[in-house]
């Protein structure tokens, strides 16, 4: 997981590449979202704001075909982070939702407002369910370019 403090940070980090841009054009249209409804910008990225407690999972999450990234706007909440390859598989991956739940430990962070967070998928991921927080949610696609049947 990479932490960045804010979102200027992140257009310095990742301002090459159309669907890192297409991130900070989902960011700044936030004003025009509903909570909790999905919104796309092309094929390579999918988006909501969400709000509330993050639901507390007892295994991580991992994905293959997406990035999450999550861009903090009010609160704060409590991620446990690892390496796939250091935990225990416990549900196979499924190509329909992008996922595979494993067990094991791993590293504690605390993220709050103005940050940014990209999960790579090489890293699975479970949030404790702490505090309420208020976030933009965004999947993009691990592909450099587009899909090419579209």
């Amino acid at each position: 997981m990479i932490i960045l403090d804010n979102l200027e940070q992140f257009k310095v980090v990742y301002r090459d590449g159309r669907k890192w841009n297409r991130c900070v054009e989902a960011i700044e249209n936030i004003g025009n979202l509903r909570d909790g409804i999905m919104y796309s910008i092309g094929d390579s990225l999918v988006y909501m704001i969400e709000d509330g407690i993050a639901k507390n999972t007892e295994t991580f999450v991992g994905n293959r075909r997406y990035f999450d990234i999550h861009y903090y706007l009010e609160g704060r909440e409590t991620v446990e982070v690892a390496s796939k390859s250091e935990l225990e598989n416990v549900q196979a991956y499924s190509d329909e939702t992008d996922r595979e739940h494993l067990n094991g430990n791993g590293q504690i962070q605390q993220l709050c407002e103005g940050q940014v967070a990209v999960f790579d998928n090489t890293k699975a991921y479970k949030f404790h369910g702490d505090n309420r927080v208020r976030k933009v949610v965004l999947k993009v696609t691990i592909e450099d370019g587009y899909f090419l049947n579209k």
